[in-house]
C-alpha cells in the first residue's frame, strides 16, 4: 500500500494519536545535539500514525511519493527483486529509522518498502520536510546526517556480502542488529526480538534458506549465537565480531557530538 494513500486509513482504527512519535529518531547516535525545538518541530511535522499488517508491500519502486515514514514499532525491510522475481533485502529497518526519507529528494524509489512483521509508522509529509530545509538549517542537517547513516549501512552491507564467506555475513547482520537495537534500547543482557523468518534472513545475506539454516545451527554450536523463532541470544559477543571482522564505526553510535560530526 503506497504511503501516499493515507486517506483510505481514516476512519478504520488504523490511526492512532500518541503524543509523541519521534522520540526514538537518532537515539544513540546525535539526538543529544537536537535542541528542543528541533524536536517540537519533527514531531509537529508527523500527519498521521498507522499501523500496517506483516508482510505488506509499502512503497513499489518507481511509485511516486509525498510522505516519508519513520518507524515506530516492528521491523520492515528495502529490497529488489530480480527478472525471475527472487528478493534481495538490501536493508532492514528497525524503530527509530526514517525508512524512506530519501524519497524526499528523489521523489521516487529505485527499490521496493515493505513491511516484515506488524508495524506502527509515523508519516510526515514531504511539503512538511520542504519547510523544514527552508526555516530549519540545523534540523535539516541532523535529517541529512540521517540518510548519511543509511548510505554508510549500504557500503557495509556491500562489503559484507562481497567479503565474507557466509557464516561470517549471518554473524556481521546479528552484530549489526544488536548494536542499532541496543541503540533504542531494545537489547537486554545480550537478547533481543527480530521476528522475521529465516527465508528473509537467507535473503538478507545472499545465501540460500536452506545454507541458512546451517550456518544458524553452526554459529549455536560454536556457542556464539542462538536465533529460535525470532529470538536472538548473543552468548560470545567478541567471538561473533571477530568472525564477522565487525566494527561498529559505521553506525556513528556514542563518541562525539553531532555538532562535531558535521559541524
Amino acid at each position: 500500500m503506497p504511503i501516499s494513500a493515507i486517506d483510505t486509513l481514516e476512519g478504520k482504527g488504523f490511526v492512532s494519536n500518541p503524543l509523541r512519535h519521534t522520540h526514538l529518531f537518532l537515539k544513540g547516535r546525535g539526538r543529544d545535539a537536537m535542541t528542543p525545538d528541533d524536536m517540537a518541530v519533527l514531531e509537529d511535522s508527523v500527519a498521521d500514525v498507522i499501523a500496517l499488517p506483516a508482510r505488506k508491500i509499502v512503497i513499489r519502486r518507481e511509485e511516486r511519493v509525498r510522505y516519508s515514514s519513520l518507524l515506530l514499532e516492528g521491523v520492515m525491510c528495502r529490497y529488489m527483486d530480480d527478472r525471475h522475481g527472487n528478493r534481495q533485502i538490501v536493508a532492514f529497518h528497525v524503530p527509530g529509522d526514517f525508512v524512506d526519507l530519501h524519497g524526499f529528494a528523489m521523489r521516487y524509489l529505485d527499490h521496493d518498502v515493505a513491511t516484515l512483521t506488524p508495524v506502527r509508522v509515523a508519516t510526515v509529509g514531504h511539503d512538511r520536510l520542504e519547510a523544514i530545509v527552508q526555516h530549519r538549517p540545523r534540523l535539516t542537517r541532523l535529517l541529512w546526517f540521517s540518510t548519511l547513516l543509511d548510505a554508510a549501512m549500504h557500503r557495509e552491507w556491500v562489503f559484507r556480502l562481497g567479503r565474507l564467506e557466509a557464516d561470517g555475513r549471518v554473524a556481521h547482520l546479528f552484530c549489526e542488529l544488536h548494536e542499532r537495537l541496543a541503540m533504542v534500547d531494545m537489547v537486554r543482557d545480550g537478547a533481543f526480538r527480530f521476528p522475521v523468518t529465516q527465508i528473509d534472513l537467507a535473503e538478507a545475506a545472499g545465501i540460500t534458506p536452506v545454507h541458512l539454516n546451517r550456518v544458524l545451527r553452526s554459529l549455536r554450536e560454536r556457542g556464539l549465537m542462538t536465533f529460535r523463532s525470532g529470538d536472538v541470544h548473543i552468548l560470545d559477543s567478541d567471538a561473533l565480531r571477530t568472525l564477522a571482522d565487525f566494527d561498529p564505526g559505521y553506525l556513528f553510535g556514542g563518541g562525539p557530538t553531532m555538532n562535531e560530526k558535521i559541524a
